[in-house]
């Protein structure tokens, strides 16, 4: 007995074909409206945190300023990050974005400016964490605000545009404060590196003031949606929530051992795009390069390779449905870029090593949020996706204090960049350790 099974008649499929056209121009739609301006915001609040790299080619000098004390400096922000980032992400979760993610970024502004008026070891301490406590919160905010508009199969490609804000920061930043650096030394009796925070403010001032204008707190509220697209796009959101998993007690959150991996994965990951950021001008100088706009110049190139090499990699993560290769392997070839900088003689070699890390690290970067906001829903994503970036974020601190004290010690910047080489790798085998069918969707 033959079973003959029935055709899909030609109004399904055109139907069908509908249906799919209009979900994507819904979400292409949501894209248009919020990432271009998060990215924005998001590459004021990375500008302000490490900007202090560029500062370091003047403020060293002129504060008398050791390695130590600037490393230690830079990475202090990330104490007051870790504190206050998950009650943040929860406060959001609960008041809204707008208003939290505006209180966010005119905070840090306003701090930023303060550097300004350093002039002690002691305030640039307490500056660095106030920014860090100021700042907590806005990077996970925004990855948890993407969770309320886009299902785990669409965020790879949405996270890892948003995250091409870090290598725009590097682009624009670059150039940016090394004219500062450049053309305002010596303006109104000031350094140029008190210009450098005082006019790299003003954008997350400006911003800070936008959002509580064009943001939206989710779908409910979007007056720019039609009710099908609002109905199609919670949805698909509430679908994806019932697939995952939400703790039911603050002891059930903290034993959760996949937390705990996803968080030294990250510390890893962290490690290594703070290993960049941090000293990336010193590198370039250190490679024969003087002038600061030159240095400011060159820091672009890196960054340049990184936002070509983010959207690519996203699409290939969302098309094959694969998170684990999609993160581990640029990390294995951030590590030979880092690796291979002490081999360096020259400014051309120096360069290409640079942009292979600052394309592998950023990728990985954006790429290792596909994992925790495939597993974790509500509260529990709100709670898990700040306590995974805050805890990852102390590699932040360690990060530019461990390789200002080895670069100290040695007197050149070997070690420093194998200790970073080699905390990348030790990630990358631990990406592995993630059950594939969790994420992989």
């Amino acid at each position: 007995m033959t079973t003959k099974f029935a055709s899909p008649l030609p109004g399904d499929e055109s139907a069908r074909a509908d249906a799919a056209t209009f979900e994507s121009r819904t979400y292409a739609k949501v894209a248009r409206r919020l990432i271009p301006f998060l990215m924005i915001c998001y590459l004021g609040a990375y500008l302000d945190r490490v900007n202090v790299g560029f500062a370091k080619l003047q403020m060293l000098n002129d504060l008398r300023f050791s390695e130590t004390v600037y490393g230690l400096g830079a990475g202090i922000f990330f104490l007051g990050y870790f504190l206050f980032e998950v009650p943040s992400n929860v406060i959001l979760h609960k008041v809204g974005a707008r208003n939290w993610l505006a209180r966010i970024m005119l905070t840090w502004a306003v701090i930023s400016a303060g550097f300004a008026f350093v002039s002690t070891p002691t305030s640039f301490y307490v500056l660095r964490f106030l920014l860090g406590v100021a700042e907590a919160g806005f990077a996970p905010g925004v990855i948890l605000y993407m969770t309320y508009w886009f299902p785990s199969q669409r965020r790879a490609k949405a996270l890892s545009m948003f995250f091409m804000a870090i290598p725009l920061a590097g682009i624009v930043g670059g150039p940016l404060s090394g004219y500062i650096l450049h053309t305002f030394h010596g303006a109104a009796g000031l350094a140029g590196w008190k210009w450098l925070f005082l006019i790299e403010a003003l954008p997350s001032l400006l911003l800070g003031v936008a959002i509580l204008f064009y943001l939206d707190n989710g779908i409910a509220n979007a007056k720019w949606l039609t009710d099908a697209e609002k109905a199609l796009l919670e949805r698909n959101v509430a679908g994806d929530n019932a697939q995952k998993t939400a703790h039911g007690s603050v002891g059930a959150f903290i034993a959760d051992r996949r937390l705990w991996l996803l968080a030294a994965i990250y510390f890893c990951v962290v490690l290594g795009q703070y290993g960049l950021t941090f000293w990336l001008p010193t590198l370039i100088r250190k490679a024969g390069v003087a002038d600061p706009l030159l240095v400011g110049v060159f820091t672009a190139v890196p960054y340049v390779c990184a936002i070509v090499a983010l959207p690519l990699i996203g699409m290939s993560a969302d098309r094959h449905r694969e998170r684990r290769l999609h993160l581990a392997v640029p990390m294995v070839v951030a590590a030979a870029g880092f690796a291979a900088l002490p081999l360096i003689g020259n400014v051309g070699a120096a360069l290409v090593c640079l942009s292979i890390a600052a394309a592998g690290i950023l990728s990985s970067s954006s790429q290792f949020w596909s994992l925790p906001t495939a597993m974790l829903g509500g509260m529990s994503a709100a709670a898990g996706i700040a306590a995974v970036n805050c805890f990852a974020n102390l590699a932040g601190f360690f990060s530019p204090a461990i390789v200002g004290w080895l670069n100290d010690l040695t007197g050149k910047s070997t070690a420093g960049l194998i200790f970073i080489s080699s905390a990348i790798v030790l990630g990358a085998v631990l990406v592995f350790f993630v059950p594939a069918k969790t994420v992989n969707r």
